[in-house]
């Protein structure tokens, strides 16, 4: 069965990483017919806009990307393409599994946690304005819609992937309306799933936390603006966001990506790790059934890392982006024959 997916390269690194996962899923036998759409710097260029209709034409009709890194300018210029892409196509929930994987150095071992961030309020809404020269304000946007909708998507995934406990995190003590609401949501919602625990810590707490004894938590619900701080935060106990998949999914797209940024200082040069943006995609694959194939690569790249031989700079290594591909591509012959 061949399978139609909008495929996003990013900027920087972007186009470099997505090619090694497009050859890696290949050489797993999935056949796709991937159609090719630009977002970012790139697509300023080509047709004006950060974010073209087009795209988003391709992601509604093909209902899966997979999406490399884009820049996003700190400070200025234009507005974030990834929070647009999720708003645009109402892709509530962020997906961010974490684990450690073999071979790969990190302070902690034991870490298998899932973070479920909201992903279109929150402060991330982008209501901002200035009220005199020097003054700033930003509007935080909660409501009972988006959290009663993320709650419930993680509590049912944590039933269909045998995870036993959700821990809402939050700053009620402070902001009492706003992420009282968010609270107030996912403990309605919890009424609902007896046999899955709940319990609740507040955001700094929880930080603290997780640099001391991350085997603790299971599946972790945040807002926007927390679940994007701590999933990076779980990033770094694993190794990094070189290492780490993430999804953002809606009731009718998906949209699969690396999370780490598009490194326009070693673009060109043959030395990223497409570790990150391949893990993604085994989250694509798994989401449209190819559940075998993503096993085998899955098993191709624990085999490759676990040797040590071929890992790229990042991890401690001295293997191209090209040489690592090769390394796992050959795994999976090997798997297959």
């Amino acid at each position: 069965m061949a399978h139609r997916i909008t495929l996003i390269p990013g900027d920087g690194i972007g186009p470099e990483v997505s090619a090694a996962v497009v050859r890696i899923i290949e050489a797993a036998g999935v056949v796709v017919e991937w159609e090719e759409h630009h977002a970012g710097v790139r697509a300023v260029e080509q047709s004006g806009s950060t974010l073209p209709q087009a795209l988003l034409d391709s992601v509604t009709a093909n209902r899966v990307a997979l999406k490399g890194p884009v820049t996003t300018p700190v400070g200025e210029g234009f507005t974030s393409v990834n929070v647009g892409l999720r708003k645009a196509l109402d892709l509530y929930a962020n997906l961010r599994p974490v684990s450690n994987l073999p071979g790969v150095p990190s302070r902690f071992q034991g870490v298998d946690m899932v973070i479920v961030r909201e992903n279109t309020e929150d402060l991330y809404a982008g209501l901002e304005n200035e009220i005199v020269p020097g003054v700033v304000a930003g509007l935080k946007i909660i409501t009972a819609t988006a959290s009663e909708r993320i709650a419930r998507f993680a509590f049912r995934h944590a039933v269909d992937n045998g995870r036993r406990k959700i821990t809402a995190i939050h700053k009620a003590n402070i902001m009492k309306q706003a992420d009282g609401l968010f609270l107030r949501s996912a403990r309605m919602v919890a009424k609902e799933f007896p046999d899955v625990k709940y319990d609740e810590k507040i955001v700094d707490n929880a930080c603290m936390q997780l640099v001391m004894r991350p085997e603790q938590f299971d599946v972790l619900l945040l807002p926007n603006l927390y679940g994007d701080i701590v999933s990076d935060l779980g990033a770094g106990l694993v190794g990094g966001l070189g290492v780490v998949p993430g999804a953002n999914l809606g009731e009718r797209s998906a949209v699969f990506e690396a999370v780490h940024g598009s490194a326009p200082d070693i673009a060109g040069l043959d030395v990223a790790n497409p570790t990150a943006l391949l893990l993604s995609a085994l989250m694509m694959l798994r989401h449209i059934g190819e559940r075998t194939p993503a096993d085998v690569i899955f098993g191709a790249v624990s085999r490759v890392l676990a040797a040590g031989a071929t890992l790229t700079r990042d991890l401690g290594g001295t293997a191209s982006t090209t040489q690592y591909t090769d390394a796992v591509v050959g795994e999976i012959h090997a798997h297959r024959s």
